[in-house]
């Protein structure tokens, strides 16, 4: 699947944690996720890491997983992942889908991932993927 000018775009997606923060990489030619890394860093320190990432990785948008109950209905941890959603909007002026990311972490834990939060970020990517490829 190609970007509206014929182009492969290529995605930065992220597992949102309060102290840690999974990331995967991936693009529409495969339209396939691989872990990245985890960050460890909260606030400014979060964001510069982040802002390193985007200057090597040089993604076309981001993808943050937005977590809910079973029963879809928000929570506090939906409500912070939106805020780190709009922040790197803010920040880095890249376009950021949402994606539901209910079960992610365990699907990552039942893969015997050594990093859950980067395999969980992956598959909140290709999640992303499943919904926008025909």
């Amino acid at each position: 699947m190609k970007g509206p000018t014929g182009r492969t775009l290529s995605f930065l997606a992220f597992d949102f944690g309060e102290k840690r923060v999974g990331v995967a990489t991936g693009n529409t030619l495969l339209c396939q996720a691989s872990p990245l890394t985890t960050i460890a860093a909260l606030g400014d320190a979060r964001f510069e890491r982040i802002a390193a990432l985007l200057a090597e990785w040089q993604p076309d948008a981001l993808v943050v997983g937005v977590p809910y109950h079973p029963d879809g209905a928000p929570h506090d941890n939906t409500r912070r992942a939106q805020r780190f959603a709009r922040q790197l909007h803010g920040r880095f002026r890249l376009p950021v889908h949402e994606v539901d990311e209910r079960y992610t972490t365990t699907e990552a834990r039942q893969l015997g991932a050594s990093d859950v939060d980067a395999a969980s970020a992956a598959l909140i990517l290709e999640q992303y993927f499943q919904g926008i490829t025909p």
